[in-house]
């Protein structure tokens, strides 16, 4: 995938972080899926759409819950993952690899369409129609976001310094506590009824920071082997000195909830 203000254009490909966004990438806290469901969403038999699903984190922490959910993801190898997942737990979803932009089911297929952690690669000048075609009247678009602290959080700070090293062309680097990007081209189907910003404390163990990096756009999936190997390295020696083996990671998380205009 090349996006022209994503990387400086810099090819990514997030089928390359499969193995390790499935093992350490299942990292929201409770605080999150608590509030999805006060929102009344997601759960009671609602037709749950997940775009972006990667290896089904979004619908697999959720089933319990009651909705019948379907994923899809633009990369093969993470569908992979995610059907893998979910007939291991024992859970009915369907998977499907295909673009965002190419996601057609009938109009008014869904109580809920979810977009976590990838808003910033669809094309909004077609999901933004194509995604109240395929909502109920009244259907929600909830845009989902969790993000690190660099700025707060030293061990946060350091890995992001490290993948800069090895990869100047990243741009994800640098968050604050900020609301979630809700793109232009949604106000003309979509009602934007609420925004919120809160912070978590996430816990890690050394390991599972470092998968949590090495699973993230500036590293598996746009680096090469040498690349990976080299800041893979770096990144363990700095662990090592900086980090208990377990340990917090401050983060938050935003949410936009948008309804359809029908």
């Amino acid at each position: 995938m090349i996006i022209q203000d994503i990387d400086k254009g810099k090819d990514f490909d997030w089928g390359k972080t499969s193995s390790d966004y499935a093992k350490y990438r299942d990292v929201y806290p409770q605080e999150f899926y608590d509030y999805i469901l006060n929102l009344g969403l997601c759960k009671d038999g609602q037709n749950v759409l997940d775009l972006g699903t990667g290896t089904g984190v979004l619908p697999r922490n959720m089933y319990k819950y009651g909705a019948k959910w379907t994923g899809t993801d633009i990369a093969k190898n993470q569908i992979e993952q995610a059907k893998a997942l979910a007939k291991e737990a024992g859970m009915d979803i369907d998977f499907y690899t295909v673009r965002a932009e190419e996601v057609s089911f009938p109009d008014n297929s869904f109580d809920v369409i979810t977009a976590c952690q990838c808003i910033w690669y669809f094309d909004h000048n077609i999901t933004s129609e194509s995604f109240a075609r395929m909502l109920k009247p009244n259907g929600k678009f909830l845009i989902l976001y969790m993000g690190w602290l660099p700025y707060e959080d030293p061990v946060a700070g350091k890995s992001e310094e490290i993948i800069l090293r090895h990869n100047p062309d990243w741009t994800a680097y640098g968050d604050k506590v900020q609301p979630v990007w809700v793109p232009d081209q949604y106000s003309k189907h979509f009602t934007l009824l609420s925004q919120k910003e809160f912070r978590v404390d996430v816990p890690f163990t050394r390991e599972g920071w470092h998968g949590r990096m090495r699973a993230c756009r500036g590293v598996g999936a746009s680096m090469s082997q040498e690349q990976v190997a080299a800041w893979d390295k770096e990144h363990k020696e700095m662990l090592k000195k900086n980090a208990p083996e377990n340990f917090m990671v401050k983060h938050y998380i935003s949410i936009a909830e948008l309804q359809v205009r029908k």
